[in-house]
């Protein structure tokens, strides 16, 4: 039998695109996938959404949470597979994402953590533009060379319990944080086959939260032993000069496509 992938979906009040997120998991050509939905006691149409497919999901709740990184950390402590994914819940797999990212690590023992192409996509799923994914490693996460879409990452189980829990005080850059934490006792590798799509809309919080990120990014290298001298300080100083550009650049891929 093939491995087991447990996958999990952190969600709240995403109603509008859960079911989406569900059906790409469900609908993967892998056979044995474990599917968690950690709810954080939503108040729209979500909890049913679940339920339509609770047949089909190993596990779900809905209770109020500490936030996504806690319903993560709660949602990876049910899982028992060989191999962890998460996906947000605005966000698609595409079909053969699984399958593909286990055939990879299962023919390279060496891999702690594979990550593939992804597509930004807008809230009718039309496609608009390519993550920039690269190949990169802990020394350049360091320094804040990160190109990793969170979407099309998966890894082994057992360096999860090696390196979990996340920290639940970081709100945003919780995907950043395991990838170094993953990088520095193994490797992570990029392929350049397209796993999944990163749906950008007016809600999400890469639209609307993103000057979050970059700050989270520098607690987590002081945190880690960073000087203040070092590439990734300045380079979170320019991302804060350019930061209006970048946010208008992204809702205008999202507008153009209205």
């Amino acid at each position: 039998m093939e491995p087991l992938v447990s996958i999990i979906t952190p969600s709240f009040n995403q109603g509008a695109y859960l079911e989406r997120t569900i059906l790409s998991v469900l609908n993967q050509n892998y056979p044995n996938i474990e599917y968690i939905v950690m709810d954080g006691n939503s108040t729209d149409e979500s909890v049913e959404i679940i339920k339509k497919y609770s047949s089909r999901i190993g596990y779900w709740q809905s209770e109020k949470d500490k936030g996504q990184t806690d319903a993560i950390n709660q949602g990876f402590s049910h899982a028992h597979g060989q191999f962890f994914a998460w996906i947000n819940s605005d966000d698609t797999y595409e079909p053969n994402a699984v399958s593909q990212a286990v055939n990879y690590l299962l023919n390279h023992s060496e891999v702690g953590m594979v990550y593939g192409d992804c597509n930004f996509i807008d809230a009718e799923d039309r496609v608009i533009g390519k993550f920039n994914a690269k190949p990169t490693d802990y020394q350049k996460l360091r320094t804040g060379y990160v190109h990793i879409p969170q979407q099309s990452s998966f890894w082994r189980a057992e360096l999860w319990h090696q390196v979990a829990p996340l920290d639940t005080s970081i709100y945003f850059a919780m995907d950043y944080d395991l990838w170094l934490r993953l990088s520095k006792i193994s490797n992570i590798v990029y392929t350049p086959q397209l796993w999944a799509n990163f749906r950008l809309h007016g809600d999400a919080k890469t639209i609307s939260e993103d000057d979050r990120c970059w700050p989270d990014m520098l607690r987590i290298h002081y945190r880690d032993g960073g000087k203040w001298w070092q590439p990734i300080v300045w380079k979170y100083w320019i991302r804060k000069l350019v930061a209006p550009y970048l946010k208008c650049k992204r809702k205008k891929m999202i507008n153009e496509q209205s």
